[in-house]
């Protein structure tokens, strides 16, 4: 028997503007021997197929009159065919496409496809965890590291930030450099920083790191999609990339549990000596990083895409993975029988902006990385500039406001909604104060907590305070003489105006600052606490993971319609109506006067909006040609995040103060967003150029 690869050559023709791989030699041809296939997949295959005649095999379906699944695809080809011949001018790059489409619907869709939703899905998973990480640490984090209200802030938007500046980095980096390398080089550098963030004892450190993790992990986003579609065929791209979308919500109730199983478990830690502490949430932070590593584990098992290096003129790379991909699936489903056929791939020509090449021997190892850094930046910049060129002025623009006004009100409502629940919570706490007024107590041991009172011009003469807590206590216009204080916790409590006479505070957390307007006389403060101390088992509120995790299951059903229906409704569709009915459901928020209404509606939003977002990352891919994709898609994704920012701020800042302002924002941002996705073209026939 003959190696059906004997004559697959690589060649160059004179005048030809492709690259083809074709039959037959010639003194340029790059052979494909041997060794590179062995003999034994063409014995195997022969022992298979020996005894069947292709002929007498008929298919089952006929009997009913159903087409054969070839005979379908011979069908649409054909039609594209006739589409391509009645359009004059065919470019290069549309030939490309409509190759690559063929070849992709020879590979079938299989085993490799799933094996890579799987990788590539851990790394989506890891960008939804990052997104809770802070929100579930904060709470202890501002108790072991002094956090003000302001460094609270910054901590909550400074991963966002990462995270838009990393989208718009690695996605154009991506389009240059490769799909897969850049995103192995994102995730390492999510990893590396997570890991030191757990340790960073200062905030400032902390900050640092969760900023170059976001950095990090911002990249994951744009390469994912963009490498996940270039391995589907038409038919089943939208469907495929809907399912892959289920890997973020699967990152929220991933965080939700672990937070919940280990941060109120304060003894899961360690100390060294008073100055290195690493805490149970500090746990939390490395667990979160699993799916990231995990994910960079399979990527190092995975090919680069080989519309990428077809892209960038690597054509025996890209038929090597395209025959790769082919085998795996054909095998799996039980023919490795079928040969890839593909003779040849018709590719442009390296273009006249890629890399130059430098030689080994010009200038020093650092000049010579200066000169391909700044090479790749104007690349990079000039591929920016490109998406508001006159093909794709427009299309970036409508995602531009799409993106943006669906974030805007998606992650605005994302904090609106927690932030509520913890106001209506303090609201109904605050209406259960006690108030004590003009009370005298001497000679007496306080040895029992004191909760949510307000103490007013009251007398303590000679009492004892010993190892007991405060929390949500306030002493106004009293007075204190030869009072004793030891082993003291106090929780959001301060003494004003108060008169404090001959009294001793011996290993207290009451500082200065807790006493506002007071006069002190011959008052000794002895061996007070240090620093901030954390008391996990007050500081975590098992609603806080509650929330996140019935927010995140509720995307669910939202996930499965929208995959389900993404080829049958349309892009277009889905995203307008997802929007426009994601804006009516923001009008009954202002019926919610109760915890359970508001987690009830943000469970109905989050279902219906998720459909949205399935949306508009399917069409983004499509919308723009493969040397654009990542991009394209890294840039909408940075600005995505800059609407998260906003909104976040924004809506935080009317919390207490008005829900109307907040709703009417969100509905008037999803209206807008919604009507403008209905003027989007369709592209769910659309081939990925």
């Amino acid at each position: 028997m003959t190696d059906p690869y004997q004559n697959n050559v690589y060649q160059h023709g004179g005048n030809d503007p492709y690259g083809t791989y074709g039959e037959g030699g010639g003194q340029d041809g790059y052979g494909y021997q041997g060794e590179s296939y062995p003999q034994e997949e063409d014995d195997a295959a022969s022992d298979v197929t020996e005894g069947h005649d292709d002929e007498d095999q008929m298919y089952e379906g006929e009997y009913q009159g159903i087409p054969h699944p070839d005979e379908v695809k011979a069908a649409q080809r054909a039609a594209r065919a006739k589409v391509r011949q009645a359009q004059s001018g065919t470019t290069e790059l549309e030939e490309l496409a409509e190759q690559y489409e063929d070849i992709m619907e020879d590979c079938g869709h299989g085993r490799f496809q799933w094996t890579l939703f799987i990788v590539l899905g851990l790394a989506l998973m890891a960008d939804g965890v990052e997104c809770f990480v802070v929100g579930f640490v904060l709470p202890s984090a501002e108790k072991d590291m002094c956090l003000s209200n302001g460094e609270k802030g910054m901590l909550g938007l400074i991963v966002f930030l990462g995270m838009m500046v990393g989208a718009i980095i690695w996605g154009g980096v991506a389009d240059k450099l490769g799909r897969r390398k850049c995103l192995i080089w994102a995730l390492t550098i999510h990893c590396v920083f997570a890991f030191l963030s757990s340790f960073a004892q200062g905030y400032g450190f902390f900050l640092f790191f969760r900023l170059f993790s976001g950095i990090g992990i911002g990249g994951s986003v744009p390469i994912v999609y963009s490498y996940f579609s270039e391995f589907l065929q038409m038919d089943k791209r939208g469907e495929h990339l809907s399912w892959l979308c289920m890997f973020w919500m699967i990152g929220g109730i991933y965080a939700s549990f672990t937070a919940w199983g280990i941060i109120p478990r304060y003894g899961w830690g360690f100390s060294m000596g008073t100055e290195f502490q690493f805490h149970s949430w500090r746990v939390f932070v490395l667990v979160c990083a699993l799916p990231a590593i995990t994910s960079l584990v399979g990527l190092m098992f995975m090919p680069e895409s080989p519309r990428f290096l077809l892209e960038n003129a690597k054509h025996d790379e890209a038929w090597m993975i395209l025959k790769r991909v082919h085998d795996t699936n054909w095998r799996a489903k039980g023919q490795p029988e079928k040969v890839f056929q593909v003779t040849h791939i018709k590719a442009p020509k390296t273009q006249e902006d890629e890399f130059i090449e430098i030689q080994s021997a010009t200038g020093t190892a650092v000049q010579r990385w200066g000169v391909r850094t700044l090479t790749l930046c104007k690349l990079v910049l000039k591929n920016v500039a490109s998406l508001l060129g006159p093909e794709l002025k427009m299309s970036t623009l409508f995602m531009a406001i799409i993106w943006f006004t669906m974030a805007f009100s998606y992650y605005g409502l994302g904090v609106w909604f927690p932030d509520m629940i913890k106001y209506l919570q303090h609201e109904e706490y605050d209406s259960k104060v006690k108030v004590f007024y003009r009370e005298r107590v001497e000679d007496f041991h306080f040895n029992f907590s004191l909760e949510n009172q307000i103490h007013k011009e009251g007398e303590y003469l000679n009492d004892k305070f010993i190892n007991i807590e405060m929390k949500s206590v306030k002493f106004q216009d009293s007075l204190f003489e030869d009072c004793y204080f030891e082993d003291i916790k106090s929780t959001e409590t301060i003494f004003e105006n108060c008169t404090i006479r001959t009294s001793v505070f011996y290993n207290t957390d009451l500082y200065e600052e807790k006493f506002i307007n007071c006069k002190l006389e011959n008052t000794t403060f002895l061996h007070n606490k240090k620093g901030c101390h954390l008391d996990g088992a007050e500081e975590n509120d098992v609603l806080i993971y509650l929330v996140s995790f019935l927010g995140s299951l509720s995307v669910l059903p939202g996930n499965i319609i929208s995959a389900m229906f993404m080829e049958k409704i349309g892009r277009v569709r889905i995203i307008g109506f997802s929007m426009l009915i994601s804006a009516g459901c923001t009008f009954f928020l202002f019926l919610s006067f109760s915890e359970a209404a508001i987690i009830a509606w943000q469970c109905l939003f989050c279902g219906v909006s998720v459909a949205a977002w399935n949306g508009i990352e399917v069409i983004t891919v499509e919308l723009y040609p493969a040397s654009k994709r990542a991009t394209a898609f890294g840039v909408l994704n940075g600005l995505c995040k800059l609407a998260a920012i906003l909104g976040s701020s924004i809506f935080a800042s009317f919390v207490g103060v008005t829900k109307v302002v907040p709703i009417l924002l969100s509905c008037a941002a999803l209206v807008c967003g919604g009507l403008v996705a209905l003027k989007l073209p369709e592209t769910r026939e659309k081939i990925l150029h």
